[in-house]
């Protein structure tokens, strides 16, 4: 008579959850390089290895980090926000750092016109930009976290509700501006990898790494803040500091992105929700990485399709947002609630 198997608990259930957790990593890790050089690469008719050739993947290589960036931002920001609020449909954008964002540009341009928005490129405007996002948020998490009515509920509908009135307000200034600064307005407001100023980069990197490598390093408490406020009180945990600490990284995390490239409203959400069904584990430490491959795939892979194949740059990411929209629903059909 033999033994029954022992029964083991952990992130990767058994061998060949193992093993395909693996291979599905490997797989995301190989399209990502892939899709990278071919941006780097595809369309370069200079002879390998010459001046001209390297002096081409220079130009382009500002582009390739900036997606990095965004991918590593936007699949970290989206996952930690969904684990701290405990809900995978609620994305770092119900805040309103993409409605504060539009209300900046919009009102810029409504009181200087189109040279406004040249007041807002530089290095210390686009820290300012990102630092009045992240002062927002804190804001609100100061707020509406702490204190007897303390409530992650209320503090999301009140984010909803300061988001709809930037949204509203917004709206009331782009109709009272000409219709040639609306056509640059409205420009600015899709998220585009094309447009970020690479100068930015040197700011953006240090800081992005930096709070992508401290929600790395509390994956651990994130496994913990994912099991609830009782579970994770019951445990040790305090709950709701750990929870502000999240929100913290996430609101720089989404500050970065948003005053990098523009809003990108639903690509966190198409490759968070490709995360969880691609690694299928609660473990942060797995998760985390899955995320980030799976935006890179989707970021990087979508250019080349676009750029080389269909000479559709400029339609990436409202491509994107379409996927990730047409996913938001389904999901949100499926689920029946929020």
């Amino acid at each position: 008579m033999t033994a029954p198997p022992a029964r083991r608990t952990g992130p990767l259930r058994d061998r060949r959850h193992a093993v395909r957790y693996w291979t599905i990593t490997t797989v995301l890790a190989a399209l990502s390089v892939t899709f990278l050089v071919l941006l780097l690469t595809y369309g370069n008719r200079l002879p390998v290895g010459s001046a001209g050739f390297w002096r081409i993947v220079e130009m382009r290589a500002g582009d390739v980090v900036v997606i990095v960036v965004v991918a590593l931002c936007q699949s970290f920001a989206t996952v930690c926000f969904q684990t701290a609020t405990n809900n995978r449909i609620v994305t770092p954008s119900i805040m309103g750092f993409e409605a504060l964002y539009v209300a900046v540009q919009t009102a810029a341009i409504f009181l200087f016109g189109v040279a406004g928005l040249a007041l807002l490129a530089g290095p210390v405007q686009f820290l300012l930009q990102a630092g009045l996002m992240v002062g927002f948020a804190m804001l609100l998490y100061g707020w509406l976290l702490s204190g007897r009515f303390a409530n992650l509920h209320v503090m999301l509908l009140v984010g909803v509700v300061i988001g709809g009135g930037l949204g509203s307000l917004s709206a009331f200034l782009q109709r009272l501006i000409t219709p040639s600064e609306f056509d640059v307005l409205s420009a600015r407001l899709f998220g585009n990898v094309s447009k970020a100023h690479t100068e930015y980069l040197g700011y953006a990197i240090p800081i992005v790494l930096l709070a992508a490598g401290l929600l790395w390093w509390r994956a651990k408490r994130l496994d913990v803040v994912a099991l609830g406020g009782d579970t994770a009180h019951a445990l040790g945990l305090d709950h709701r500091r750990e929870q502000r600490r999240i929100l913290l990284l996430v609101a720089v995390l989404m500050a970065m992105t948003t005053a990098l490239v523009g809003p990108m409203t639903f690509f966190g959400f198409l490759v968070a929700t490709l995360a969880y069904q691609l690694a299928d584990t609660y473990d942060h430490r797995l998760l985390l990485p899955t995320a980030f491959l799976a935006a890179v795939t989707v970021l990087a892979g979508a250019y080349v399709v676009l750029r080389h194949v269909f000479a559709a740059q400029g339609a990436v990411t409202i491509i994107i947002e379409l996927v990730g929209g047409s996913v938001f629903l389904v999901f949100l059909l499926r689920k029946g609630r929020l």
